[in-house]
């Protein structure tokens, strides 16, 4: 029996320090989601990355406002983020769908049932989803959150045992990452406030943050899937985590029974 697990990789994972994409730190996760398949597990890959892409494929010689910035750069950006995927991915023999979806998909209804039946079929014939937000159209209130919210979403959906949200930093810390005396908290019990430890601050390139992590992991957990929170930036963590390596620092949030 497989093993269905949804992997979400923020903007900071994927996005080098002058903000274009990090095509090497892309190819070593689609190596480590080749090895999960390899090894029995379901994957769906929620990712970032399109407006970096966008960006550091563009030259815009005039201002934008940001609704014009996040239309044009992911318009652009997701035809050559999801076209990396497919030349990496394709290099396993596996092949990869594009789902662009929004948050009234979400809504209880013939939309709903249309997307997880997508989703269904795409896994039942080892098809790879790769899901990101319709950034083209979704410039609204009814926009997500960030992918922290989609993934969660996803999730619930699909019916996933895990979920991985893949950050910058190891997971939540009892007081700022910075902080020599941080500590990293390894398990979260359901019903288990971590509110106070939370900093209200987005990340540099996405629109999320720990607490949005945090506040998806609490939603999650609530519905009997693992969370994961873990950096993505170290060296075959999935597989590490996967592998139940107990020095592989992450956050964990134990689900409801």
């Amino acid at each position: 029996m497989k093993k269905r697990i949804v992997i979400k990789v923020g903007s900071n994972v994927l996005t080098r320090s002058d903000g274009k994409l990090d095509v090497t730190r892309v190819s070593a996760l689609v190596d480590q989601i080749a090895w999960l398949r390899q090894n029995d597990y379901e994957v769906i890959l929620v990712s970032s990355g399109a407006m970096a892409s966008g960006r550091g494929e563009l030259r815009v010689n005039h201002s934008l406002d940001s609704v014009e910035q996040r239309q044009l750069f992911s318009a652009v950006g997701q035809v050559k983020l999801i076209g990396l995927y497919y030349d990496l991915f394709r290099e396993f023999g596996i092949h990869v769908g594009q789902v662009l979806t929004m948050k009234e998909n979400f809504e209880p209804g013939e939309q709903y049932e249309n997307q997880r039946a997508c989703m269904t079929v795409m896994l039942e014939n080892e098809v790879l989803p790769i899901v990101n937000e319709n950034d083209t159209v979704s410039v609204t209130e009814l926009m997500f959150t960030d992918n922290d919210e989609l993934s969660g979403l996803i999730a619930q959906m699909m019916k996933a045992e895990t979920l991985v949200l893949l950050s910058n930093i190891d997971g939540i810390f009892d007081r700022h990452p910075d902080d020599p005396e941080a500590q990293l908290i390894r398990e979260v019990a359901p019903d288990h406030d971590l509110s106070e430890y939370i900093q209200p601050e987005k990340s540099a390139f996405g629109r999320g943050g720990m607490h949005s992590k945090y506040t998806t992991a609490s939603k999650v957990q609530q519905q009997g899937i693992r969370v994961i929170i873990a950096n993505g930036e170290r060296d075959d963590i999935l597989i590490d985590l996967v592998q139940d390596k107990l020095s592989v620092p992450h956050t964990e949030f134990i689900p409801c029974n």
